[in-house]
């Protein structure tokens, strides 16, 4: 497998170069030359034994298969239930795909523990070292430093907007006591951070200087693993028949690995991207046209973002992988804060993808309807995917499957708030609010967390 550059403009790379760049050269994301076909899979094939077989074509000539399995199964073993990503039944044929039995009870998880071995086996291969920098609004962080603390090649920063993120969030990430984990709370919105971590990249005097990487979903690497669970899910539930996805949708890279899920041959026929009130996805997949109104603070503050950077692999493939087209967009939208599709692209996009728009007061009323009818507690991010499939659904005779992004005592307060019930912690993260917190704080100046990076990664 060799991978091409959304922009066009940056060398073809095989995977083990693709994962520690994560960005290309020339600003765009990496994407596969082609989407191997969804192998034969064995009926009661194990949740590691898919995710092998599905990832090898992506990882050979860097990693084979043999050198893949063994951590493939080392990263499920982190796992609290033995599926994995168990599916459960909800109500009215819905079902919750549930994407946080991993360490920080988050669906970034599923991708960052294997991505965290991906990348400590190939630095120790070539015997480099590198920086990841990570821009969260929430859940990558705590689950990137999981994944890297104490792993002697990396060195992590973790940049999350200052009071926007909830505090489990906050604290899973600081209470952290590990040499080569450092936090900084950015004083503005998570598009401000992503746009520092881009600006970083864009610098290669400082890319080459600290061996800068990424482990967000501009990493190809974190939505390649994400396939796996819609896989399995489909395999679950659907039984080879047509199968549905709900999908909290803030940064496009978890419902995109759904769409490439569906290009290898998984039966999903419809995506519903589910927003909440920051809803430029919503407002894109309904007339076509991407156009910024300004990040507003909510419930379900992983999804509080409107520049999505994973559409620009959804673009490029919408733009028949013509990277100057893809390129005249980006650009244009950069200017103007706005961006047409056009009616032949939307109708493409329309095939598969649905959206809705879920605001607070909606969220709370479904995490209250959920758990009225079913006793299940919800997050308020799962509760906007929920929603928006039952406003979305297309088809009632196929099953709709919500992805359960987060452990609702992630998001107690929203919780708190809708039903009067506070959700405890599992047990292994019972001791988080006695832990002691260590991050910096600093202005949203590009200079000043770049000389920061510099200082802790230098130590």
């Amino acid at each position: 497998m060799r991978y091409v550059s959304t922009r066009g403009d940056a060398p073809v790379l095989e995977f083990g170069d693709v994962l520690l760049r994560g960005l290309a050269a020339d600003g765009g994301l990496y994407v596969p030359d082609d989407y191997p076909h969804l192998p034969e899979l064995a009926p009661d094939a194990s949740y590691a034994h898919v995710a092998t077989a599905l990832l090898a074509p992506y990882t050979a000539p860097s990693l084979l298969r043999d050198e893949l399995a063994p951590m493939v199964e080392e990263a499920y073993a982190t796992f609290r239930h033995p599926d994995v990503c168990p599916v459960t039944p909800l109500d009215d044929d819905l079902h919750l795909l549930e994407l946080f039995w991993g360490p920080t009870i988050a669906f970034k998880d599923v991708a960052l523990q294997l991505v965290g071995r991906l990348f400590d086996h190939e630095l120790t291969r070539r015997e480099e070292r590198a920086t990841i920098v990570v821009a969260t609004s929430g859940d990558t962080g705590s689950a990137a430093i999981e994944a890297c603390r104490g792993r002697h090649h990396l060195q992590i920063v973790v940049l999350h907007p200052a009071g926007r993120v909830s505090d489990v969030q906050r604290r899973q990430m600081t209470t952290v006591d590990e040499p080569n984990v450092h936090n900084v709370a950015v004083e503005g919105t998570f598009d401000d951070c992503q746009d520092a971590v881009k600006a970083m990249f864009a610098d290669p005097t400082f890319r080459t200087e600290i061996g800068l990487s990424a482990m967000n979903s501009i990493n190809w690497a974190r939505v390649m693993a994400q396939t796996v669970y819609y896989t399995t899910a489909a395999r679950t539930v659907g039984r080879g028949e047509p199968v549905g996805f709900s999908v909290p949708t803030g940064n496009f890279g978890n419902v995109l690995a759904g769409w490439v899920a569906r290009r290898t041959g998984t039966p999903i026929s419809q995506l519903v991207v589910a927003s909440n009130r920051n809803d430029i996805l919503t407002r894109w997949l309904a007339d076509g046209v991407m156009e910024r109104h300004g990040v507003v603070p909510t419930h379900s503050p992983s999804m509080d973002i409107e520049i999505s950077s994973n559409a620009e692999r959804l673009i490029y493939e919408l733009y028949e992988r013509n990277p100057a087209l893809v390129v005249d967009r980006l650009q244009e939208f950069a200017a103007t804060g706005r961006v047409e599709l056009g009616d032949a692209r939307r109708s493409v996009v329309g095939e598969v993808f649905d959206g809705a728009s879920v605001d607070d007061e909606g969220t709370l009323a479904e995490i209250r309807r959920t758990y009225e009818a079913t006793g299940v507690i919800l997050d308020p991010h799962t509760a906007v995917g929920v929603s928006a499939a039952r406003a979305r659904r297309r088809d009632r005779d196929v099953p709709m499957v919500c992805l359960a992004t987060a452990h609702p005592a992630k998001f107690p307060d929203a919780v708190e708030a809708a039903i009067g019930i506070r959700p405890e912690l599992p047990a292994h993260l019972a001791d988080l609010f006695d832990l002691p917190e260590r991050f910096e704080t600093l202005p949203n100046d590009l200079d000043r967390l770049k000389a920061h990076v510099r200082s802790v990664t230098s130590r």
